[in-house]
This record gives C-alpha cells, structure tokens and sequence, in this order.
C-alpha cells in the first residue's frame, strides 16, 4: 500500500533499463519503495540495473517482458501481480527510431509505431485492469511533449506518442473512482543514451529531473505532468500556431 504521502511501497516497471525509469526508482527507494520489478527483455543491461537497486536495499526481480509481444503480457504482468499488490506501475519503455530511415523503410516505421503506442496500449491495459482487481494503485505513463504537435523532423516517434498521450488520458477517465490513478507525464527533451547525439532543444532536462516530477504528481496524484513545467505553456503556443508558420520553423 501507499504510505501516507501517496509515495508507493511497490513498483513495477514496464522498461526495466529505462533511464528515467531508473531515476525514478532510485528516488522512490530513497523515499518509502521496498519492492521493485523491472520487466524488460532478458539482457547483461537488465540484470544490471537490478542489482544497482538492491544495493539501494530495495528487494528487486526482474521479469521477461517484450513490448513487440502483446500475447506474452499477460503472462507476464499476471506473474508480477500474483506475488502481491504492486502500488505503482510506471510504463516507460519506447524507442525513438532513425526517422529518415524509418521513411524509407515502413516496416521499420511499423516496429516504431508497434513499440510506443501497440504495445503501450496492451501493457497499459493489463496493468490497469490488475490494479482495478486489488483496488488500488497508480498507473504512470511516460509520453513526451512531442505528443502535442508531431514535427517534420520526427513525426513516426512523436505519432506514437501522441496516440498514447490521448490512449493514456482516456483510460484515466475510464478508471476515474475506482481507486486507480492514471498520470500523464509529458517530458521534453531529456539527456539520455537514446538521445546522445541529437541537436539538444531548448528547456532540456534531466533523468534524474523527470523523477523528481514525478514523485511530486504522485503527491498531488496530478493527472498531467510536464518536465520542466514551462513547457506547458511553450507547447500550447506551439500547438495552435497556423499550420503554415509551423512548417517554416526548423524543427
């Protein structure tokens, strides 16, 4: 159960060796978290990012997961919950994809889009239903700024996103008074090994800054979180600019 700062006691991961997942964990450890699953494909990556945990004290397993495999999440995520009540489950797995590639290769735009919204949507829906099951429970779904207005220069990721951002809210409202919690968290970009190498933008933040949002959404059990807060308003300039001055920008 949550203590009685709303800050769980149990965590599951869905992208086990997620940069910012692991920030997250490592914040929630500091705080009041004893229970961490990482879920992701079996990996060197993975195993060490559960020992990193144990050595913070937290009890830490890992479990086989593969978004590209919705026919083994509930498998999966019904081994999880059988071993006892998770308090928070944060959906952090994605892929950015190579967006000139992925134009010239559909197949390849296919495997994006399956990954970041496909199989979002049949974890997120799993995953709900167990927390509904035990009555309680936070869901926090990691989208990105990108979800507000697909750019040229990478519009298959931010498509995907923009697709579970809507997914996310929806089922947030369909859970609304049942006791489970669904968050929005709405990052832009932030410093991590799947961006290293991009051109950084403006107002980017930090793994370790994004936990820290999201400790303080599940404090206030926000609804729609944004890392950093300013983009909030940038991106809803950004949202309702013509169509025409948009596509002029360099973006």
């Amino acid at each position: 159960m949550k203590d009685a700062f709303g800050l769980p006691q149990s965590l599951l991961v869905l992208g086990g060796t997620s940069e910012i997942a692991l920030a997250t964990a490592r914040r929630l450890i500091a705080r009041r978290t004893r229970t961490v699953w990482l879920a992701g494909r079996p990996s060197p990556a993975l195993d060490r990012a559960a020992a990193s945990l144990r050595a913070l004290g937290a009890d830490t397993r890992t479990v086989a997961f593969d978004a590209l495999d919705p026919a083994g999440h509930e498998a999966a995520l019904g081994k999880v919950f059988a071993e006892g009540d998770i308090d928070l489950v944060l959906l952090a797995f994605g892929v950015r994809g190579d967006q000139a590639r992925d134009e010239r290769d559909p197949a390849a735009a296919v495997r994006v889009a399956q990954t970041n919204y496909t199989g979002a949507v049949s974890a997120a829906l799993i995953a709900a239903r167990a927390l509904q099951h035990q009555g309680h429970g936070s869901l926090v779904v990691l989208t990105s700024a990108a979800a507000e207005r697909a750019r040229r220069a990478d519009f298959i990721h931010g498509s995907g996103k923009a697709g579970l951002d809507a997914f996310a809210q929806g089922l947030g409202d369909a859970l609304y008074g049942t006791g489970v919690h669904v968050m929005v968290v709405r990052p832009g970009f932030v410093r991590t090994r799947m961006t290293s190498g991009l051109p950084e933008a403006p107002l980017a933040t930090t793994p370790e800054a994004v936990a820290t949002a999201v400790e303080l959404g599940l404090r206030r059990r926000s609804e729609t979180v944004w890392v950093p807060g300013a983009l909030r308003l940038v991106m809803s300039a950004v949202r309702h600019m013509p169509r025409g001055v948009f596509r002029r920008l360099p973006l």
